[in-house]
């Protein structure tokens, strides 16, 4: 009896797919495969939104007069086969003068990629790559209509253009929020790889915040993304723009599994101002950065590796009239944590010039806010370099154990470097010479103690445990940074 009613609740699973019941009797509860394959995404309803949005990008340039022998005869043989069979001519391969030197230039093809359409009066979002130094710009619509675009604007700092053609009443995206993203998630790319029009492929988000540019954490996707994806849009499952795909990660030249997207929040940002003036502004504060490491976080007191060290403060910027000097580790922006150096560009350059903000820094064991006024950005300046004057008398003392050699600043020493003090290194070897510091040097700080002359220098030493690492801030020209003298084991 038992028996038949196993057979039962078998052949009841079988039918539904809802229950189980096992030899010992005990009910377990499964999911049915038609529900399996419900739970996975389906993309039909995001192509239907997103994709009369997207468009295909053509670039032209004027052809150049090449010489006699600017193309190998192997490239005409090449040229010669892709003609004879109706296959489109690769834009990468170069093309021979014509024999009719009479006719007018003509244009040829530069480039494919793609993009998106941001408002329904033309205005549209890609790569800055995609349209750089195009001498035509072709926008076709999901609906094969063709238009030739104005570039509006085009910034190479976060790779993102924006063109604009004449027509009204185009569909356009919605945008999303890349800062509510989840690893994990499923997203869809749309955009023409190699050529072919309107391709969708999808995965997930493999990762955020990934440092890969000077001013934008990007977005990395396992989405196959190839040559002509570029400037195409990156979709969430709410059939939002999150992203713009810009790069991918290969030895090939064609997908491997890692692509990455600029988040759509710093792009519109960025879109926003190209529309605005043509250019985008961007905030500085003039001081040479550089990572925290663990080890000097530790032996500097300040826990944990974080913030962003600074290495030099260019004369009259912002920064240098805050007070904010070299060494010092900036730990916040405007009340925003600085868990990494890449962090503070960011958050500095997205500030509108002459606004005033807030910058908390770790100096010698304690934290101080300093207000600065932010300066716009400029071209970079030359950096100077101060030479070392002759080498003096060297120190006897415990500045020798370490195999340092060293002697008092010049007052016209100090006034170059900007410093109230400090030794200058005549002589590194030994222990000193391992940790990094060299001849010209200038020790500003030892042990997280300001030393002024070499009589605080030699105190501070006497005082260090011979047995533990002892941090050293100085200065190398214009910049500074920590080295680490270890001791002998």
């Amino acid at each position: 009896m038992m028996l038949n009613q196993n057979r039962t609740s078998l052949r009841s699973y079988l039918l539904t797919g809802l229950l189980a019941v096992g030899l010992t009797g005990a009910v377990v509860t499964l999911q049915p495969v038609w529900a399996q394959s419900r739970a996975l995404p389906d993309f039909t309803d995001l192509v239907d939104q997103v994709g009369p949005a997207v468009v295909n990008i053509r670039t032209l340039e004027k052809a150049k007069p090449a010489s006699s022998n600017s193309s190998s005869g192997n490239d005409e043989q090449m040229l010669e086969f892709f003609r004879r069979f109706g296959i489109p001519v690769p834009p990468n391969l170069p093309r021979s003068p014509r024999p009719d030197r009479g006719q007018p230039e003509e244009s040829q093809p530069r480039g494919v990629g793609s993009g998106f359409i941001l408002s329904a009066d033309g205005f549209v979002m890609t790569n800055a790559h995609v349209v750089e130094g195009a001498d035509e710009v072709l926008v076709t619509l999901a609906d094969k209509r063709e238009f030739k675009a104005k570039i509006i604007g085009a910034d190479k700092r976060t790779d993102v253009a924006v063109v604009k053609i004449e027509a009204t009443g185009l569909p356009s995206v919605k945008i999303g929020d890349a800062n509510r993203m989840r690893v994990g998630e499923w997203v869809m790319a749309i955009g023409t790889p190699f050529g072919l029009e309107n391709t969708v492929t999808a995965g997930i988000v493999s990762a955020k915040q990934r440092d890969t540019g000077d001013y934008l954490p990007l977005i990395q996707t396992d989405v196959a993304i190839n040559p002509g994806n570029s400037g195409g849009p990156l979709i969430n499952m709410r059939g939002e723009v999150v992203g713009i795909n810009s790069q991918i990660y290969s030895r090939s030249g064609g997908f491997q599994g890692i692509s990455f997207a600029i988040p759509i929040d710093e792009a519109i940002r960025v879109s926003d101002q190209l529309r605005a003036s043509g250019r985008v502004t961007r905030g500085r504060i003039g001081v040479q950065i550089d990572q925290v490491s663990k080890e000097v976080a530790e032996s500097i007191g300040l826990g944990r590796p974080q913030g962003a060290l600074v290495r030099g403060v260019e004369a009259g910027a912002p920064a240098e009239k805050a007070g904010i000097e070299a060494g010092d580790i900036i730990t916040k922006f405007d009340g925003k944590a600085i868990e990494k150096s890449s962090d503070l560009p960011r958050l500095v350059g997205i500030v509108k010039p002459g606004t005033r903000a807030t910058v908390t820094v770790f100096r010698r064991g304690a934290t101080k806010d300093l207000s600065v006024t932010v300066a716009e950005v400029e071209p970079e300046k030359p950096i100077q370099r101060v030479t070392a004057a002759q080498p003096k008398p060297p120190l006897a003392g415990p500045a020798q154990a370490l195999g340092l050699l060293v002697s008092e600043l010049t007052d016209e020493q100090k006034k170059e470097l900007k410093l109230r003090g400090g030794v200058l290194v005549d002589a590194a070897e030994g222990l000193a010479a391992r940790a990094g510091l060299r001849e010209g040097d200038v020790i500003v700080a030892i042990a997280n103690t300001e030393v002024l002359s070499v009589k605080a220098f030699e105190q501070v030493l006497a005082k260090a445990d011979k047995s533990k690492s002892v941090n050293v801030l100085f200065r190398r020209g214009e910049w500074a940074q920590y080295a680490l003298i270890r001791p002998n084991r």
